[in-house]
């Protein structure tokens, strides 16, 4: 297949999942229907169809596009050594990943029934436990595994309950990093366990 094609059917996909993202946000998951999403796209259903055949393969195919950059980030944080300058550079690349997903992680806020009934549940589960290894030193004591979890949940937290907090979505986001190195930094200390 020539690259012309190949990119013309990447876009048709990409748009497929923009405009199914937008109706899901729109109406929920449960109240759209692929026939809302033709329309809106304004092809037949068999077009749809070539590409997903339910709006699980859409969803699922958003989460795994947009997840990437965590699955890269999780694969080149277990090849580096477990400094605190390696750990605060892995939740900095966490919190663009984060940025950058920001729409897939709304749906899965609003619509968390949904997502425990879909196999993306599990699959973020997947991500969060991969991400926990990276952060966590093999020896820490409780309280420092408390705040490396509490750093993502932090960033993870910081990205849907601030939203609606007046101010500039930049400097929230930074904000939130700054909680989240800082957490790290205390158990990469080896605080005191209280």
């Amino acid at each position: 297949m020539d690259g012309t094609r190949q990119r013309r059917r990447g876009d048709t996909r990409q748009r497929i999942q923009d405009v199914a993202l937008e109706l899901f946000a729109e109406q929920g998951y449960e109240k759209t229907s692929l026939r809302e999403i033709a329309e809106r796209l304004e092809v037949t259903k068999a077009a749809l169809y070539y590409h997903f055949k339910t709006k699980e393969e859409i969803v699922v195919s958003l989460f795994e596009d947009m997840t990437k950059p965590i699955e890269k980030l999780i694969d080149w944080g277990r090849r580096q050594p477990h400094t605190l300058e390696t750990k605060q550079e892995i939740v900095r690349r966490y919190s663009d990943a984060l940025s950058e997903a920001a729409p897939l992680f709304r749906f899965m806020q609003e619509n968390q029934a949904t997502v425990r009934e879909l196999s993306i549940g599990e699959m973020f589960k997947e991500r969060m436990l991969g991400m926990s290894e990276i952060i966590i030193d093999p020896d820490a004591g409780l309280v420092d595994k408390v705040r490396c979890i509490s750093a993502l949940f932090t960033m993870n937290a910081g990205m849907f309950y601030l939203r609606d907090v007046e101010g500039d979505p930049e400097d929230k986001r930074k904000a939130v990093l700054e909680v989240a190195v800082d957490l790290v930094t205390q158990a990469h200390g080896g605080a005191r366990e209280v």
